[in-house]
């Protein structure tokens, strides 16, 4: 297939975009607007594959939406771009609803008219609130964001369910825990605290540090995915879960006792407005319909990530000064914005 991937240089966008070029014959379209959190860093060495492109455009733009989906073919489109940072939502919400709602809606309608014949919507578990002591989320679990970003993520999974429903359009949709693993932006829990405690600076944790979240490796989220773009029952939504609750804080006292430092580094801040008590995902539906279960489990995962952030401490270096987005210009500046055959 031709395959458009949205957001493909962001971290779950740059995983997943690997994934496909790993294996398989698909060809992918990068469509990545390079915003604050687009680090084509994420994506060296695949540059020169000839399955790979990449173009810088913006998926509120309807004219260039609808000349890369024209101009490569596209067959598949997987949705990933979007803001998606719950504190940057509530620091300015408009972007989320113009990038999260807007650019969602000219995508549908443009690769509706472009006959694409799979589009996967990648969301979010926040999409449904938040959770008391017991419970998980099911694919029948009302929609209840407390946030911006979480409302603007369900606004665009409303969206993708009327394209299905009004015009038969073939929206799959999968809501996900929290991801982990390489290439993850810098300001996200695990990086950050990683990132900080390498530098001997305070590890800022929200409240009391028991909200409780459902921890995702996303290499197994990718592959979920990539069965769902190729197995799914169009018009299904798909919670995807790594089976993996704790606390933040709990979290974080392992991080830095793996990285031999103090635990006086962790510092409590106050809690943001509507900050959800707790996520936890029932994923038994993916696993019936589609055979899928995530296979690294946490203490591996996190082992994983620790040692990639060791051994990438440049590439985290270069994005907590702002020098990452020079790669862009170096080896993109000169092309146009694009690459590949």
């Amino acid at each position: 297939m031709n395959i458009l991937v949205t957001g493909g240089a962001g971290f779950i966008g740059a995983n997943y975009v690997r994934l496909l070029l790993a294996g398989g014959e698909d060809r992918v379209v990068n469509f990545d607007l390079l915003t604050y959190a687009g680090n084509l860093e994420n994506l060296a060495g695949c540059e020169d594959n000839p399955r790979y492109r990449f173009v810088r455009g913006d998926v509120r733009d309807r004219a260039a939406v609808r000349a890369v989906l024209a101009d490569e073919k596209i067959e598949a489109v997987v949705h990933f771009a979007a803001e998606s940072h719950v504190d940057r939502s509530v620091e300015g919400p408009e972007v989320f609803v113009l990038t999260n709602v807007l650019g969602t809606e000219i995508l549908l309608e443009e690769s509706r008219a472009a006959g694409v014949e799979r589009f996967v919507m990648v969301s979010t578990d926040e999409v449904y609130g938040s959770l008391g002591r017991e419970g998980l989320f099911v694919e029948t679990t009302p929609l209840a964001p407390n946030s911006p970003y979480a409302a603007s993520k369900a606004a665009a999974d409303l969206m993708c369910r009327s394209f299905f429903k009004t015009f038969n359009f073939p929206v799959l949709t999968t809501r996900c825990s929290n991801n982990y693993g390489p290439y993850q932006f810098p300001e996200k829990l695990i990086p950050l605290m990683i990132a900080n405690a390498l530098e001997d600076k305070p590890l800022p944790v929200y409240g009391d540090g028991r909200n409780v979240r459902d921890w995702l490796y996303v290499q197994d989220h990718c592959t979920a995915i990539d069965l769902v773009l190729r197995r799914g029952r169009p018009g299904g939504i798909y919670n995807i879960g790594g089976c993996n609750e704790m606390q933040n804080i709990t979290l974080v006292e392992m991080l830095v006792d793996r990285l031999g430092k103090s635990r006086d580094l962790i510092t409590f801040v106050k809690d943001r407005p509507g900050h959800d008590q707790r996520y936890a995902i029932d994923a038994s539906l993916i696993s019936s319909e589609l055979g899928w279960q995530p296979s690294v489990d946490f203490a591996a995962g996190l082992a994983r990530t620790v040692d990639w952030y060791l051994a990438n401490r440049d590439w985290w270096e270069k994005i907590r000064s702002g020098a990452y987005m020079e790669y862009y210009a170096k080896m993109y500046g000169d092309r146009g914005g694009a690459t590949g055959p």
